[in-house]
């Protein structure tokens, strides 16, 4: 007669538990959930507190309770912030300098990661590794000698200037992110468009680009947030005569916060805040979809 040992799992099921690996993985599973709820609350409760602090007064927000809704929920506090505060000037001026710079990023950006991922001559692999190490390059050492470039060739305190250094900042992640996804294409397409006499301009953007059109969202959605929060470039660029005109909304903000003093209008503030993190959520919510493809595509091909 043959004796069938009884393993831990089959011990367990016979006891009516389930084996110990499904109740680690529920443990597991439960724990990461509550830490994504934790995180989600740390991350959404200050944009929250901001949101509702822009309807109050400044009696509600230091003597009321922190998340306590305003008494009455008035946008005169965003009229103040956008006219008397000069936030529409200053979110003008930031959606123009970057809508120019992303768009030239993009154009320089894509075409430079193209060549590089697609074509092979000499010099490639010293090309492209001088793009990448501008990553390894801090902005705040670049910030005497910018200043005194830009104000030698006569462009320090405009817009040409500051869009010019947003492009030149932009460019090596651009490039880095864009050469991975270019080189994971397949090249079949490529080579069937060479055959039917497609010159290399048409065939990167006529076949090429729509192709790599998840990870140009992507890294334009990066460029555009990351230039949307710049603060450091724009406070010794745009400095000179004239330069209050031409602030940017990270700029125009830190100005209202320190020039008030103890006499700011906190809730006109908070305004101006929530002005400036509405458009970079409402971009990242229209292209989340497209965000996320771009990331895995070249993964996954």
């Amino acid at each position: 007669m043959t004796t069938i040992a009884k393993t831990p799992s089959t011990t367990a099921r016979s006891a009516g538990r389930p084996p110990e690996p499904k109740r680690d993985l529920k443990i597991a599973t439960g724990l990461s959930h509550v830490a994504l709820v934790a995180w989600a609350l740390i991350t959404a409760g200050p944009l929250l507190w901001v949101l509702l602090a822009s309807f109050k007064s400044n009696t509600e927000i230091f003597l009321g309770k922190p998340f306590a809704l305003p008494n009455e929920f008035s946008f005169s506090t965003y009229a103040n912030a956008w006219s008397d505060a000069h936030i529409g000037r200053y979110f003008i001026n930031s959606v123009f300098v970057v809508v120019i710079s992303t768009a030239g990023t993009m154009l320089l950006g894509a075409m430079a990661a193209y060549v590089l991922a697609r074509y092979k001559f000499p010099g490639n692999r010293a090309i492209y590794y001088l793009f990448v190490s501008g990553l390894a390059f801090p902005t705040f050492m670049a910030l005497a000698p910018l200043f005194y470039i830009l104000k030698g060739i006569g462009l320090l305190g405009s817009f040409t200037g500051l869009i010019l250094v947003y492009i030149a900042y932009s460019l090596p992640f651009t490039i880095f992110f864009l050469a991975a996804f270019f080189k994971s294409l397949p090249y079949e397409i490529e080579e069937a468009a060479t055959v039917d006499g497609a010159s290399h301009v048409r065939k990167f953007f006529q076949i090429m680009m729509p192709m790599a059109r998840s990870g140009l969202v992507s890294i334009t959605i990066f460029n555009i947030v990351g230039q949307w929060n710049q603060y450091l470039l724009p406070v010794v660029i745009m400095s000179g005569p004239g330069a209050d005109q031409k602030l940017l909304l990270t700029q125009g903000i830190a100005q209202i916060s320190v020039s008030a003093g103890y006499q700011a209008e906190w809730s006109t503030l908070f305004a101006a805040l929530v002005l400036t993190i509405l458009p970079m959520i409402i971009v990242y919510a229209i292209f989340q979809r497209q965000i996320q493809a771009g990331l895995t595509a070249g993964a996954v091909k």
